[in-house]
């Protein structure tokens, strides 16, 4: 058991008098440091904390998935692990992480008050780490979704969720950093992500990351284990595009050309020979028959440099550009072939999923 040890004065006034005693207890005594005002300050921002649990609260939901198994009796399910959600709109779509409901032979959510449900994957998007699922209802308790875009370093952040299945479990902190990339289980790189220092563990995935305000800023999706206090989540105004997408299409559309490759640096001479934006490109080593690159006329060996004359100075560069809008449309690529620029018209396709 730890050991308290207290510790105190035993000087005494040169007379040993009480008056003396008082007056030396005077003269040592701390100066006001307005104490009031501090605890004004606390009531102040534990009333915006329970607000904003107050209002979310009842919308946030555990997940449990379970997966297909065999055994001697034929096929079995057993549980795959949990996570949590948030209810978005009144007829029952719940917003959670990709990694926590894909490959899911069953999906159970218990909500707030305690009603456990099976739930229904509407749509994943690995690449985002986000995925809807339904529940069954109407007039249900739905967040609201604020604008990420206003966020500011400093400002409250609070995560509920379940994590290491505590339900309703609330952590709070402050929004860390904004504009922060993190690669997503599939290899993409997801842009707009907020770190914050509000308390994450296993279990808090696909739960909201809430304001002051009560209003969602974004979905609690990883948190880096060795570190203390270095937790992220994808923004709102992400996540409410791609929950659009996902309602809609069961899918979020992008763009693809067919290449494989990788960040290869250009020799310092030819940046400099031919006023190149980057030093890097994306130096193809294979093509798919049939693509839209093999179509172009890009050969393995290629470094592209650009897209629609924007720098493509690796993946990620590649990626950030093939999106939806470019399905179909006639694109302008630059690549350097040895040591020559060449110029290739291209027209994305739509994905494979």
């Amino acid at each position: 058991m730890a050991q308290l040890h207290f510790y105190s004065s035993n000087v005494q006034p040169p007379d040993g008098s009480p008056e003396g005693s008082a007056d030396l207890s005077r003269s040592i005594s701390p100066p006001d440091l307005g104490q009031s005002d501090d605890s004004d300050l606390l009531d102040a921002y534990s009333r915006a904390v329970a607000g904003a649990v107050e209002a979310v609260a009842p919308s946030v939901v555990n997940i449990e998935i379970f997966d297909a198994g065999a055994s001697a009796s034929g096929t079995s399910e057993r549980r795959g692990g949990s996570g949590s959600g948030f209810i978005f709109t009144p007829d029952g779509f719940v917003l959670t992480n990709s990694h926590v409901v894909h490959h899911a032979a069953r999906i159970a959510v218990t909500t707030a008050d305690g009603r456990r449900l099976r739930a229904y994957l509407i749509g994943d998007d690995p690449h985002t780490d986000l995925a809807v699922v339904r529940i069954e209802g109407y007039n249900l308790p739905a967040v609201q979704f604020g604008n990420s875009a206003q966020l500011r370093v400093g400002q409250v952040a609070i995560a509920i969720g379940s994590p290491l299945g505590f339900q309703a479990s609330v952590t709070a902190g402050v929004v860390s950093a904004l504009a922060r990339s993190f690669r997503s289980g599939s290899g993409r790189l997801i842009d707009g992500v907020i770190q914050t220092d509000a308390a994450l563990n296993p279990g808090n995935s696909g739960g909201p990351l809430v304001a002051s305000n009560g209003k969602v800023i974004g979905v609690n999706t990883a948190v880096i284990l060795p570190a203390q206090g270095i937790c992220f989540a994808i923004s709102s105004n992400t996540a409410e595009f791609v929950a659009s997408r996902l309602i809609r299409d069961g899918k979020v559309r992008r763009s693809y050309i067919g290449v494989s490759g990788q960040d290869v640096p250009i020799p310092r001479r030819i940046v400099q020979f031919y006023n190149l934006d980057a030093p890097s490109g994306v130096g193809v080593a294979a093509i798919e028959a049939g693509s839209p690159a093999d179509q172009a006329g890009l050969q393995p060996g290629d470094i592209i440099l650009a897209m629609d004359r924007r720098p493509v100075a690796g993946i990620d560069d590649l990626h950030r550009w093939l999106t939806e809008e470019r399905i179909g449309k006639h694109t302008g690529i630059r690549v350097l072939r040895q040591h020559d620029l060449t110029d290739l018209l291209i027209t994305p396709a739509a994905a494979p999923q």
